[in-house]
C-alpha cells in the first residue's frame, strides 16, 4: 500500500473515532446485542430497528479503542437501508478486507477500504470485526 493511501486510511480511521457516527443508544430498537473482547477490553452495543427485512436504523455504545470505535462507525453508516441479505454480505467483504490479501474492488469498498490497513497490525483485526460481529449477533445471524 502507497504511503499516501496509507494516510489517508488513517485519516478516515481517527476522523471516525473522533466523531463517530450514530453514536449512542437508538430509541425503539427491535433488535440488540452486546460484543465484548476479553484480549483488549474492547465492549460495544449495537442497536438495530428492523422493518420486514432491511435495516431502518442502526446505532452504537462502545468503550473501545479508535480501531474499534472507527469500524463500528463506518458500519452504521454503511447497513443504513440495507437487506439482511446485502448486511450480511457486506459484513462477509469486511472480513475479507481483513483478513486476506485481496486487494480487488477496494475503490468500490468506500471508506470501508481504509480498514485494510488494520491487516498491518494481526492482534488489532479483531478490534475492527467486533462491531460487524455483534451486529450479526443482533440480527441472529450468529
Amino acid at each position: 500500500m502507497s504511503h499516501s493511501l496509507n494516510d489517508l486510511y488513517q485519516e478516515i480511521i481517527l476522523d471516525h473515532n473522533k466523531n463517530p457516527r450514530n453514536y449512542g443508544r437508538l430509541d425503539g430498537y427491535t433488535h440488540t446485542a452486546e460484543g465484548y473482547n476479553p484480549l483488549c477490553g474492547d465492549k460495544l452495543n449495537v442497536y438495530v430497528t428492523l422493518k420486514k427485512d432491511r435495516i431502518e436504523a442502526i446505532q452504537f455504545e462502545s468503550a473501545s479503542c479508535a480501531i474499534c470505535k472507527a469500524s463500528a462507525s463506518m458500519m452504521v453508516e454503511a447497513l443504513v437501508g440495507k437487506s439482511l441479505k446485502e448486511a450480511s454480505e457486506l459484513s462477509g467483504r469486511v472480513g475479507e478486507l481483513l483478513t486476506s490479501d485481496i486487494d480487488g474492488l477496494i475503490e468500490s469498498d468506500g471508506e470501508l477500504a481504509s480498514l485494510v490497513g488494520v491487516r498491518q497490525f494481526p492482534a488489532r483485526v479483531k478490534c475492527a470485526t467486533l462491531p460487524w460481529h455483534t451486529c450479526e449477533l443482533a440480527l441472529g445471524e450468529k
